[in-house]
């Protein structure tokens, strides 16, 4: 069995058997994922629809580090079609100031993502949330049916959970199959996706994953020591995520940065120089695109970053090697979907980084200073009444 272009041995010698299967698997768990929740899950229906019937409804979209930016992506799409408050806050800004992000009198729906659910920000900030909003009402979405927040759901005021399936629940340490599982189940739970839609996701991700390792596998080996992932609304909380995963498998060797094609001129643009890779997310959404290729177009322009990659689903006016573009059918897919393909190529350059940088991709960080579930945090009570 192969896996990214190496043997199932070799790469279990190499430490990174676990990561590589959990990237490659993912257009077959997202297919999964699609049959179970895709017709709509009754007792889901039943928990959301009287909820999103309320025009004061607030959403909160929390999660701690890759957990969070699966509320990143989903924001936007989710408060177009819901025309409700939607904010995508992590657990771990909630639980470090509460009363800067509860509103004790707003009716709220809090969204926890959580791969364990063991991470103790994401537990306090669900009891945070139960005990300070008068009107809470909680989603779990989880990878992890032993974890402590699945089992705390059923003692929760009003709770629903949506628990993935195990394979999401991944063993190696950077979060791949967890991340795009949470993101497709929570917008198929919303309707943020069209029907058919995960379907050319998946042949669009299966593609990319099995023809651009020929490039992929040089840009690893090329000695970048910044990279830069920009991308604009949903794409923006993916170029963060794609940012992090690539600094986890890296153990921190390479710099990597996210913002987005219009904040980047503002200042970040300064950390470009002639040892950085910069990867152009563009969405299909056509305003928002203007924008993003005009930046594509300064970049290659200015002539000073070593590489600049677009990755499109759509073909390019002017075309150039380093546009990555994916199959036909993603062209008129929501930008939302985009993630799901996009993540895989950010997730195979982190692996294929680390391996070049000589780590164990399943374990980067020897030295033990970060878990894949965070230990050592102090939960401190917190007093509302006595809260300025």
């Amino acid at each position: 069995m192969h896996y990214l272009g190496n043997s199932a041995a070799a790469l279990e010698a190499a430490g990174g058997l676990w990561t590589a299967r959990e990237i490659v698997q993912q257009p077959a768990v997202w297919a999964r994922i699609d049959r179970e929740l895709g017709p709509g899950v009754p007792a889901l229906r039943a928990f959301l629809e009287p909820l999103l019937a309320r025009g004061n409804l607030r959403i909160v979209l929390t999660g701690a580090g890759t957990s969070a930016f699966v509320g990143e992506c989903l924001a936007p799409a989710l408060k177009r079609r819901t025309q409700r408050r939607v904010d995508a806050v992590a657990t771990t800004d909630l639980v470090g100031s509460p009363g800067t992000w509860l509103e004790p009198a707003v009716p709220t729906l809090l969204i926890s993502f959580a791969r364990s659910g063991n991470s103790p920000e994401s537990v306090a900030a669900v009891a945070l949330a139960e005990r300070v909003v008068a009107d809470c009402h909680h989603l779990i979405v989880t990878c992890n049916a032993e974890g402590s927040l699945y089992r705390q759901a059923p003692g929760l005021r009003d709770s629903q959970t949506l628990l993935l399936p195990e394979e999401t629940n991944d063993r190696g340490f950077a979060m791949t199959s967890s991340f795009t599982g949470m993101l497709l189940a929570a917008s198929l739970a919303f309707d943020l996706l069209p029907h058919g839609a995960v379907a050319e996701i998946a042949a669009s991700a299966t593609e990319l994953l099995e023809t651009r390792l020929s490039l992929l596998r040089p840009l690893a080996e090329s000695g970048f020591e910044r990279v830069v992932y920009l991308g604009s609304d949903a794409l923006k909380g993916l170029a963060r995520e794609a940012a992090l995963k690539l600094l986890e498998l890296s153990d921190g060797k390479v710099v990597a940065l996210a913002d987005t094609p219009l904040g980047f001129r503002h200042g970040p643009k300064t950390i470009v120089n002639a040892r950085t890779l910069v990867v152009v997310l563009l969405g299909n959404e056509a305003h928002t695109r203007r924008y993003d290729l005009d930046l594509l177009a300064e970049l290659r322009s200015d002539g000073v970053a070593a590489r600049v990659l677009s990755l499109s689903a759509q073909p390019l006016a002017v075309t150039h090697p380093d546009d990555i573009v994916l199959s036909a059918g993603a062209a008129a897919c929501a930008d939302l979907a985009l993630c799901l393909p996009y993540v895989a190529f950010a997730q195979v350059l982190a692996f294929l980084q680390s391996l070049a940088l000589g780590l164990r991709p399943d374990v980067p960080n020897a030295g033990g200073t970060v878990s894949r579930v965070v230990q050592g945090v102090s939960i401190y009570p917190w007093d509302a009444a006595g809260a300025p």
